[in-house]
């Protein structure tokens, strides 16, 4: 982010993420980031500021692979994902306040294809034995190296933010 913007502060959202139906990924992650941001503007510490939420997911032939559960649950889709082509998928939603109180709103969603390697059952436990996985989207993180063979899109959207769908929106709301 910093690449985009000098100063700025992450305030985690802490709400429930609310799920209706059985939304496509890319229709998800857009409402889940938009949930993030509503709930960080309106903390009183984000009164008059403009707030950027964001979600990402990992999708698998259409099926969504959030963070494990625990590590045989990122076992199974490191697994699945071996030597396979997913998306990640990315939704941001920007929030700019007006001065009248209301707020402005520009939403939008990046996908990146990712293409793992083939993984050995050594290179899968002992990755997941780093505990890495765990916080992660899909079980991995491309910055970890060794699992990605190549992608097609923004490497930044994977790492988890998309900076260059990030500068259109802001753009967008006319911020420089």
């Amino acid at each position: 982010m910093a690449e985009l913007i000098s100063e700025f502060e992450i305030i985690p959202a802490k709400g429930e993420e609310k799920i209706i139906g059985n939304p496509t990924p890319p229709t998800l992650v857009q409402e889940l980031a938009c949930q993030k941001a509503t709930e960080v503007a309106g903390l009183a510490e984000s009164k008059g500021k403009a707030v950027l939420g964001s979600d990402t997911v990992v999708a698998l032939d259409g099926k969504v692979l959030g963070k494990p559960k625990d590590e045989a649950d990122a076992v199974a889709m490191l697994r699945a994902l071996s030597g396979r082509a997913h998306e990640v998928y990315t939704g941001v939603c920007l929030l700019m306040p007006n001065g009248d109180g209301t707020l402005s709103k520009r939403v939008g969603v990046e996908c990146t294809k990712v293409y793992f390697y083939p993984l050995t059952e050594e290179k899968i436990r002992s990755y997941v034995a780093t505990g890495s996985p765990m916080d992660k989207a899909g079980a991995y993180g491309i910055q970890d190296g060794g699992l990605v063979e190549r992608i097609k899109g923004s490497f930044s959207n994977v790492v988890g933010l998309p900076l260059e769908l990030c500068k259109k929106i802001f753009e967008e709301m006319g911020l420089k």
